[in-house]
């Protein structure tokens, strides 16, 4: 009787996320440089929309999300990325 009861009023167990922390890959490989002219590398840290990449998402510190997001702009400014991402319809 006791199982039975025991059943009934299990709640199914919920998985949770857990979310790992994000190391900065510029911080544990220290021969990567952050430069507007790597236009590849940059649109690792661009959305489709053409917005930079907050730090939570790409788990870049705080020194090198700063020196990333002057490469963006002054490659924005030189016209190796886009302002704007995609089609405007």
């Amino acid at each position: 009787m006791n199982d039975e009861m025991m059943m009934e009023n299990e709640q199914p167990m919920l998985r949770r996320y857990v979310a790992r922390p994000k190391i900065c890959q510029f911080c544990v490989d220290k021969n990567i440089a952050i430069d507007y002219k790597q236009v590849d590398m940059l649109r690792r840290f661009v959305t489709e929309e053409g917005k930079i990449r907050p730090r939570r998402q790409t788990g870049t510190c705080a020194k090198h999300q700063r020196t990333l997001a002057v490469a963006v702009k002054r490659a924005r400014h030189l016209a190796f990325l886009p302002y704007v991402g995609g089609e405007l319809d």
